[in-house]
């Protein structure tokens, strides 16, 4: 059980004023955090692979096509020509960032 000195070092840390009661109260809650790690210490995990991140998540990318998603040919061309700045096929935009 961490001692009364310690207990208001640690407040004193996190920036909290205590009375004497919550000084009390918080040393008895701190103690029962200790011996929940002193448990989580006991248990056998050389077996377990580590874990950065809980879920399996990965980009999701599409493929990189140059080309315009229109089935018709005429008006690919025609809206291609239709921007204001072009270099190709490619269509020129403001930065957004």
């Amino acid at each position: 059980m961490p001692g009364k000195e310690e207990t208001k070092h640690i407040a004193s840390l996190a920036r909290l004023g205590l009375s004497e009661e919550e000084t009390a109260k918080i040393q008895k809650e701190l103690s029962k955090i200790l011996d929940y790690f002193k448990l989580i210490q006991e248990v056998d995990v050389s077996g377990i692979k580590p874990t950065y991140y809980p879920l399996a998540v990965k980009n999701v990318l599409r493929e990189d096509r140059d080309k315009v998603f229109s089935s018709d040919p005429e008006l690919n061309k025609k809206l291609i020509e239709a921007f204001p700045e072009k270099e190709e096929r490619r269509l020129k935009v403001k930065a957004i960032l």
